[in-house]
């Protein structure tokens, strides 16, 4: 099941989501200034309780990623991500594409199956 989704494309906001749906959206946008982003709240598929906001999927497009291998990519939004990450964001999964890429597959994958485990305890994910 998925959860909100919180949605921009060439500053057209829309969607509905949480505080942490929206600090996301609006961190992610401010760093990165994609065209297009998307930030879902897969957290009810993560099984925390209802109204959690643990797991999310990211789906963005833009011109700053040209160029870029995979992993700066997703290293931009852990960078801007960084005090949600160390604390209230047990998952995210991110897909950041370039113009072209966007253009060809605008879509973005199923969210991944949560393992549980939590990153406060020992070997945990």
């Amino acid at each position: 099941m998925r959860g909100p989704l919180l949605a921009a494309a060439g500053g057209a906001r829309g969607g509905a989501g949480g505080p942490l749906a929206r600090t996301i959206h609006a961190k992610l946008g401010g760093a990165l200034q994609p065209t297009h982003l998307e930030v879902r709240n897969d957290s009810p598929g993560g099984g925390g309780p209802p109204g959690a906001e643990t797991h999310f999927g990211v789906l963005g497009g833009g011109g700053r990623f040209a160029g870029l291998p995979l992993l700066q990519r997703h290293r931009g939004g852990d960078e801007a991500l960084r005090a949600e990450l160390a604390g209230p964001l047990h998952a995210g999964g991110v897909i950041a594409r370039t113009p072209q890429q966007w253009q060809s597959d605008p879509r973005g994958g199923p969210a991944p199956p949560c393992l549980g485990g939590s990153k406060r305890e020992q070997g945990g994910g």
